[in-house]
């Protein structure tokens, strides 16, 4: 059963997020058509593998946290519907804050300051996987979160 996950990351200033869930297998888009990247992720039974535009995602269960890379930045999520986190490195990297209400999942990349609120509707996902997507998009379409590629 196909299933949508959709909103926006930065608010009005910010990116539409759009991907299907079918099975365990994520697909979509961040941005538009212009700016924009492709996000194709597959759930395993060790973690989440796939890409973002041409940035690899690889990230597996460890001791009740996902631990990987989004491209070049490492990602540490941990929690179901309360999602917690960090990503990238220490000092210049991100917090990441999420809750999931029913279906909504309403989340903060970053400080108060510096950061990129997002909402997303989850669909029947969970909002680990809402969590995860907001990360990827971030990545995707933030200069300064993919700033180590360039």
């Amino acid at each position: 059963m196909e299933d949508f996950l959709k909103g926006r990351l930065g608010g009005e200033g910010g990116y539409d997020i759009r991907c299907s869930i079918d099975g365990d297998r994520i697909t979509g888009r961040a941005g538009g058509k212009i700016h924009g990247k492709d996000i194709d992720l597959e759930i395993t039974e060790r973690g989440v593998q796939g890409s973002v535009g041409s940035s690899p995602v690889i990230i597996e269960l460890d001791a009740g946290e996902l631990k990987g890379k989004v491209g070049n930045e490492k990602l540490t999520l941990r929690g179901v519907d309360r999602v917690t986190g960090y990503f990238g490195e220490p000092i210049t990297g991100w917090n990441v804050a999420a809750q999931q209400q029913g279906s909504q999942l309403v989340g903060r990349l970053g400080s108060t300051v510096l950061g990129r609120d997002f909402q997303l509707e989850l669909g029947s996902a969970p909002g680990w996987v809402g969590a995860l997507v907001a990360v990827v998009a971030f990545y995707a379409l933030e200069p300064r979160a993919s700033a180590a590629q360039r």
